[in-house]
C-alpha cells in the first residue's frame, strides 16, 4: 500500500537526508570517544548439555548510553556440526529476547548461583588466560582479560569472526547495558559480505563499506536507498576466496532490537538499542550449504500453491468489480497468462478489514464473479492491514474489543490512524488475539471464498505519531484529499527511554525517533512486553498467525504475502519488496532485492513489476516483464495515481509478456520443482550467479544477472534505450533457452555483447543439465495438464558427459510438501554419455500421483549432441516399448554465439528432437541411442 512520503518530492524524509548529505554527515564514518573497558570473564565451565557457561564481570563502569549490567552470563554451545551458538545475556535479570514460542531453539541453561553469591567459587573452575572449545566444523576461542571470542573453521583454521579490540581499532570492546549493546568482529579485506537487510542497496548484491545499515521495521517506500525498511534480517553471508578455494559462512545476531550495523570493509560492528547477543554461525562451506543450515534453524520455506508461480494482477485503483472483471477479460483477450486477480482495499467497506463494499462490489455479483473465474482455475487474493477501525458499529471492532485482542497504552486500547480513520492495532503475541484473529478470517472466508490473504501495512505503519485522541467536533478524516494525513489530536511522548533511548538508531536514515509514524514504543503488548523490544517482529506474529488461520480452515496450503517480514517468516509467507517506483534504477535495485531475500530464507519474492509509482514509461515496461517473468514472485501491481499500466496497456508490453511470461509458463514444472527444494532444503529459487560458480570471484558482485536454480541464467537489459545487453558468461556451454538451437562454448569467464531486441529476453540453460518443461498456457491448471518436454544440455566438445535434474508432483492444495503421503511423484533424471553411447534414465520415487494424473513425457530435446544413427533404444519399467515406429526425431546444427573457446573439439554438434514418446512420468524409462 502506498505511503505518505512516497507522493510528496519534498517530504520530511527526503528533506533532512538531502540537508544531511549536503552538509556532509557521514553516520558511518563519525568518531566518537571510546566507551569503557569491556569485559573480564571471570570463572567458566561445562554445562550440563556439553557447552560452556561462564560468568563475565565489568572492568570499568560508565554511564554513557546508560549503566553497564555488572554481571554478563555466556553460553557457547555447538548445537549442530555446523551449528555454534554464542549467547551473551544479563547474568541476574531475565531480558527480552525473540520469543521461543515464535522461533523454536533451545533455553540456554541458567547459573546456578545467584551472581555475588557466596558459592560461586565452588561452581566455577579458574579460568585460564585463553582457551578453545572445538566441534566438529567450528571451534570457539576465548580471552579472558579482556573478554573476547572467535570462531574458526576446523579444516583450514580461518577466523570467521573476532571479537577481540586493539587499541588502534575504531570501535569499542564489548559494551552490554539496558539499552545498548555493542560488538564488533575483525575481518579480512577481501569478504565479500551479504544479507543485512531489508534495504535498497544501490551498489548491487554485496554489502558496500561504510554504506549505512540500520534494522528496524519501517514504512519507508523501498525508493530510500541505503535505509531501514520493512523488514528486519540481522544476517549476514560471507564469502571468502583463497587461492580458488572458496568458503562461505553465515551469522546471524538474533535479536529484534533497533540497530545499526557498520561495515567497515576490515571489521563490522553492531549498535543495538536492547535484547541480548544470541549469535548463531553456520559453517558452510557452500553458499546452498550455508542457507541450508539457515533456513534448517530459522524454519524452511513455506511450501507454495502451484498456482502462485502463475501471473498475478494488482491495483490500489480497481473501484468496483466491473474493473476486475474487464482486467481479467483483457488479458484473455490479449493472450497474456494469468492465474490471479488481487484487490487493494477497493472491496473494502470504509477501507475497514473483512468487509465488502455494497455498492462498487455487491456480494452477489463478487461470488458470481468468483464461480466464473474458480471454475477457470484463476484465484482471487485481497488485502488485509494490521488496523482495526474504531467504530462501534463493525463487529470485527467489537468482538476485538470483547477479546481484549489490542495493544494498549496506559491500559487502553493504543489508538493510531491508517486508512479507516482512528485504528487499534491487534497484539498477536497474544494467544486470544490469534484465535480472535483466525476467527475473523473464517466469517470472511464465509463471506467471500478468497483463496489467499496479501497482509500489508504490519510494520507498523501508523499515519500519526505518539498518544492520540479523536477530535471532537469534526470528521476525522474528512473522505476528501490524501487519506495518509494525520487527522487525529495527538502529542508527542518522549518522557520515557523506551521512546527517546539513549542511543539513536539511524531509523529513516536521519536518526529519526523510533516511535515516528508507528505504534509508541512505550506501549504495551501482552505479558507486559513493550513494543520497543517487540516492534520488529509484528509482521512476523502476524504472519505466523494469519499462517494456522488460513490453513485451519480447510486443511489447505496457504497464500500469505506480508510486507514486513523478520527472521523466519519465509517459513510462512512470500514478500513483495514493498513501494518501488517505475525507474531504470529501481528495475535494477529489484534484483538485489529479490537475491537478498532468498538468502533470508524468503524465497517466494518478487517486485511490483513496471513499478507501484509513478507512470513508467512503454519500454521500462517491456523490460520490467522481461526480468519480472522470472522473479520467484510475479505480479503487476500500480499506485491509485498512476495511470493504468496492465500488460495489455501496450500492443509491444502484451508481445514481451506473451513471450517471458509464455517462457515461464513452460518452465513451471521446473519453478514448482525449485519450490520444493527450497522447502526441504532452504536453496533459493532466484540466485546469484556465484552459488553454482562459488570459485570465481569475478562473480561475486554481479547484480544485472541472476539464475533460476542452478542452471538458468537470465541477462536482462536494464537500460533505457538499449537494444543488447553485455552478459557474463561463467566457463562452459550456455544454450539459449528461447532458440535451442544457439549455443555459447567458453573455456574461460566471458563478458559477451547479445542482441537483445525490445521483445526479447536472453535466457541460456547451463550444460550438464536435464529440464522439465511443459507446453504451457494461459493459466497454470490449463498449463499443468500438459505433457511433459526434457531438455537435456550436454557440453560442447566432449563425449563423455553427466547431466541430470529432477521433477516433483503433488497435489498443490495439501498443507504439507512432502513424500510418503500418496499424493506426490518425485523423479530424478540423468544422463550420461561414453563410448559412444547416450543413456538417459528416469529413477521414479511413489509413482502413483503421476500414473493417476496420467502425466506423460511427449518429447526430449538433447543440446550438444554429436547426432544419432537412428536407433533408439527404449524401456519402460524394464520393458520394450511396444510401438517404436511412432518414435521420430529430427536434427538442428547448433550456431555457435561468438564461439570463446578455441580448444572445442571442431566436430559440429546438433539440436535433437526426440519426438512421439509417450513416456508415462510415473514409470521408469530408458532410452539409449549411440552418437
Amino acid at each position: 500500500m502506498f505511503f505518505s512520503s512516497f507522493l510528496s518530492p519534498y517530504s520530511l524524509t527526503s528533506l533532512l537526508i538531502l540537508i544531511l548529505c549536503i552538509v556532509g554527515v557521514d553516520f558511518v564514518t563519525t568518531t566518537q570517544a571510546k566507551i569503557g573497558q569491556g569485559y573480564k570473564l571471570i570463572s567458566i565451565e561445562k554445562s550440563q548439555d556439553g557447552g560452556l557457561i561462564g560468568l563475565l564481570q565489568v572492568k570499568e563502569k560508565n554511564n554513557i548510553y546508560g549503566l553497564d549490567i555488572p554481571h554478563l552470563k555466556l553460553y557457547v554451545k555447538h548445537e549442530t556440526d555446523n551449528r555454534l551458538r554464542v549467547h551473551i545475556t544479563d547474568a541476574k535479570e531475565q531480558r527480552w529476547e525473540v520469543p521461543y514460542n515464535l522461533l523454536q531453539r533451545n533455553t540456554p541453561p541458567s547459573l546456578k548461583q545467584n551472581v555475588g553469591g557466596k558459592s560461586r567459587k565452588k561452581l566455577f573452575s579458574s579460568v585460564v588466560a585463553e582457551s578453545e572449545y572445538s566441534g566438529n566444523e567450528l571451534i570457539f576461542n576465548y580471552k579472558n582479560d579482556p573478554f573476547s571470542f572467535s570462531v574458526k573453521r576446523k579444516s583450514n583454521g580461518e577466523t570467521l569472526f573476532n571479537s577481540s579490540f586493539d587499541d588502534s581499532d575504531s570501535y569499542n570492546n564489548l559494551i552490554f547495558k539496558d539499552q545498548y549493546l555493542e560488538i564488533s568482529t575483525k575481518l579480512p579485506q577481501n569478504t565479500s559480505l551479504y544479507g543485512l537487510g531489508e534495504n535498497t542497496q544501490p551498489h548491487g548484491i554485496k554489502i558496500y563499506p561504510n554504506d549505512p545499515y540500520t534494522l528496524y521495521t519501517t514504512d519507508q517506500p523501498a525508493i530510500n536507498l541505503n535505509m531501514d525498511l520493512y523488514g528486519s534480517h540481522p544476517m549476514y553471508m560471507d564469502l571468502r576466496n583463497v587461492n580458488g578455494v572458496a568458503n562461505a559462512h553465515v551469522v546471524l545476531l538474533l535479536n529484534s532490537n533497533g540497530m545499526d550495523v557498520f561495515y567497515k570493509g576490515d571489521s563490522l560492528t553492531y549498535k543495538v538499542i536492547g535484547g541480548v547477543l544470541d549469535f548463531y554461525f553456520f559453517s558452510g562451506p557452500t553458499p546452498l550449504d550455508v542457507v541450508d543450515q539457515y533456513t534448517s534453524f530459522i524454519g524452511r520455506p513455506a511450501p507454495m500453491p502451484y498456482w502462485s508461480f502463475g501471473f498475478h494482477q494488482c491495483r490500489w485503483g480497481y473501484h468496483n468489480l466491473s474493473v476486475i472483471e474487464d482486467v481479467v477479460e483483457n488479458y484473455n483477450k490479449a493472450k497474456i497468462p494469468l492465474d490471479v486477480i488481487w484487490n487493494d482495499d477497493d472491496h473494502m467497506d470504509g477501507k475497514k478489514d473483512f468487509t465488502l463494499n455494497p455498492v462498487n462490489y455487491p456480494r452477489s455479483n463478487l461470488l458470481a464473479f468468483l464461480d466464473k473465474i474458480h471454475a477457470r482455475g484463476m484465484k482471487y487474493i485481497v488485502i488485509v492491514d494490521p488496523g482495526i477501525g474504531v467504530n462501534n458499529t463493525y463487529g470485527v471492532y467489537q468482538r476485538g474489543i470483547a477479546n481484549d485482542v489490542f495493544i494498549k497504552y496506559e491500559g487502553k486500547p493504543y489508538l493510531a490512524q491508517v486508512w479507516p480513520g482512528a485504528v487499534n492495532f491487534p497484539d498477536f503475541l497474544n494467544p486470544k488475539t490469534v484465535e480472535w484473529w483466525g476467527d475473523e478470517i473464517r466469517r470472511f472466508r464465509e463471506l467471500v471464498p478468497v483463496d489467499g490473504l496479501w497482509i500489508d501495512m504490519n510494520e507498523v505503519s501508523n499515519f500519526c505519531s505518539g498518544l492520540c485522541t479523536i477530535p471532537e467536533g469534526r470528521i476525522c478524516p474528512t473522505g476528501t484529499g490524501p487519506g495518509w494525513i494525520c487527522c487525529l489530536d495527538c502529542k508527542n511522548i518522549t518522557n520515557t527511554r523506551w521512546d527517546d533511548p539513549p542511543y539513536k538508531i539511524n531509523a529513516s536514515g536521519i536518526e529519526a525517533p523510533i516511535g515516528y509514524k508507528t505504534i509508541a514504543t512505550s506501549a504495551v503488548h501482552y505479558n507486559g512486553v513493550k513494543e520497543y523490544d517487540a516492534h520488529s517482529i509484528y509482521g512476523f506474529s502476524q504472519s505466523i498467525a494469519t499462517h494456522k488461520a488460513l490453513q485451519g480452515l480447510e486443511g489447505k496450503r496457504p497464500f500469505i504475502l506480508s510486507r514486513s517480514t523478520f527472521v523466519g517468516s519465509g517459513h510462512y509467507a512470500a514478500h513483495w519488496t514493498g513501494d518501488n517506483r517505475g525507474t531504470w534504477d529501481d528495475l535494477r535495485y529489484s534484483i538485489t532485492t529479490v537475491l537478498n531475500f532468498g538468502l533470508f530464507g524468503v524465497p517466494m519474492v518478487g517486485a511490483d513489476i513496471c513499478g507501484f509509482y509513478p507512470a513508467p514509461t512503454e519500454e521500462l515496461c517491456n523490460r520490467w516483464i522481461e526480468v519480472g517473468a522470472f522473479y520467484p514472485f510475479s505480479r503487476d501491481h500500480a499506485n491509485y495515481y498512476s495511470p493504468r499500466q496492465e500488460l495489455y496497456q501496450w500492443e509491444s508490453v502484451a508481445e514481451s509478456a506473451r513471450n517471458a511470461l509464455g517462457m515461464r509458463y513452460k518452465l513451471l514444472p521446473y519453478f514448482y520443482t525449485l519450490n520444493y527444494e527450497a522447502h526441504t532444503t532452504g536453496a533459493p529459487i532466484a540466485r546469484p550467479l556465484f552459488f553454482s560458480f562459488p570459485t570465481l570471484p569475478e562473480l561475486y558482485d554481479v547484480s544485472t544477472q541472476f539464475l533460476v536454480g542452478s542452471s538458468v541464467m537470465v541477462s536482462p537489459v536494464l537500460d533505457q534505450g538499449k537494444t543488447e545487453v553485455k552478459a557474463l558468461f561463467p566457463p562452459g556451454t550456455w544454450y539459449n533457452l528461447f532458440d535451442m538451437t544457439q549455443a555459447i562454448v567458453t573455456k574461460d569467464l566471458h563478458y559477451l555483447t547479445l542482441d537483445a531486441p525490445l521483445n526479447v529476453v536472453n535466457v541460456h540453460v547451463y550444460q550438464n543439465t536435464i529440464i522439465p518443461m511443459q507446453r504451457g498456457g494461459m493459466i497454470s491448471k490449463e498449463a499443468r495438464t500438459t505433457p511433459f518436454t526434457l531438455v537435456v544440455t550436454l557440453p560442447s566438445g566432449t563425449n563423455d558427459i553427466e547431466a541430470k535434474g529432477n521433477l516433483f508432483l503433488d497435489d498443490d492444495e495439501l498443507p504439507e510438501m512432502k513424500l510418503g503421503n500418496g499424493h506426490s511423484t518425485y523423479i530424478d533424471f540423468h544422463a550420461t554419455a561414453s563410448n559412444g553411447t547416450v543413456k538417459l534414465w528416469s529413477e521414479v520415487q511413489e509413482s502413483k500421483f503421476a500414473l493417476d494424473k496420467g502425466w506423460f513425457i511427449e518429447k526430449v530435446i538433447v543440446l550438444g549432441t554429436n547426432g544419432t544413427d537412428g536407433a533408439f533404444e527404449i524401456n519402460v519399467d524394464g520393458q520394450p516399448i511396444e510401438d517404436a515406429s511412432r518414435v521420430k526425431y529430427s536434427t538442428t546444427e547448433h550456431k555457435y554465439i561468438d564461439n570463446l573457446d578455441d580448444e572445442v573439439d571442431e566436430r559440429k554438434s546438433m539440436m535433437m528432437d526426440i519426438h512421439g514418446l509417450e513416456l508415462p512420468l510415473g514409470k521408469n524409462f530408458v532410452i539409449s541411442w549411440k552418437m
